[in-house]
């Protein structure tokens, strides 16, 4: 980089003499998660996280879809019966990855503790969606005929928020890791040491839910 690219990249940043800037490049969102792990990495050698202080605050405005280059197609960011914004409708058809969602998410010191968004209630709206996501009228039928079908005896506006207790209490707690607060953890093999889980299936509960256990072949 010539002096001049250097000095205009400081005061894009707003930096000034003893200041650092890290510039990543690369795919939008993935560049974006990696510089929030850097963030993060330098504020702790440096100091800066102070867990006696909490700062909370709310994400809005996320993306709707997010693209996949080898599929070639969107993807849901929450899911797929998110609500766009209102005002973002009008993109759908000729710009869907300028439409944002009615999503949410509260976090805390860096930390995501909750999440949630505004669901769609129009049948049409979530045809679209359906659409927009490759799904033929047939598989969106086949799949979530049961929501489409609702639909058509009509359903209020709703949404929600869903919390994560245990990364509460272990932000309080002054803990990066949940599995001290964690009701019932796992262990490294996925198994819950209180419970002895996995465990034995009597076979008449197999039967009940038609399940067959298979030994697969040596």
């Amino acid at each position: 980089y010539s002096p001049e690219q250097v000095r205009a990249m400081a005061e894009r940043a707003g930096a000034k003499a003893g200041d650092l800037v890290l510039i990543l490049c690369g795919k939008k969102f993935k560049t974006l998660t990696q510089l929030c792990a850097l963030r993060l990495e330098v504020a702790q050698q440096l100091g800066l996280r102070d867990p006696k202080k909490f700062a909370p605050l709310w994400v809005i405005d996320f993306p709707l879809f997010e693209w996949d280059d080898e599929t070639q197609r969107y993807y849901a960011v929450h899911h797929p019966f998110t609500s766009p914004k209102l005002e973002d409708v009008q993109y759908l058809d000729n710009d869907p990855g300028r439409v944002r969602a009615n999503a949410y998410d509260f976090v805390c010191n860096g930390t995501e503790i909750g999440g949630g968004s505004i669901r769609i209630h129009d049948s049409k709206l979530q045809a679209k969606m359906f659409e927009l996501l490759g799904f033929t009228a047939e598989q969106a039928q086949e799949r979530f005929g049961f929501l489409m079908n609702a639909f058509k005896y009509g359903a209020p506006p709703h949404g929600g928020l869903a919390f994560g207790f245990d990364r509460l209490c272990s932000l309080f707690g002054g803990s990066e890791s949940i599995r001290d607060y964690i009701a019932f953890p796992k262990n490294n093999n996925g198994r819950d040491m209180m419970l002895d889980a996995p465990g034995y299936i009597d076979q008449a509960q197999l039967d009940e839910l038609h399940i067959q256990l298979v030994k697969p072949e040596e």
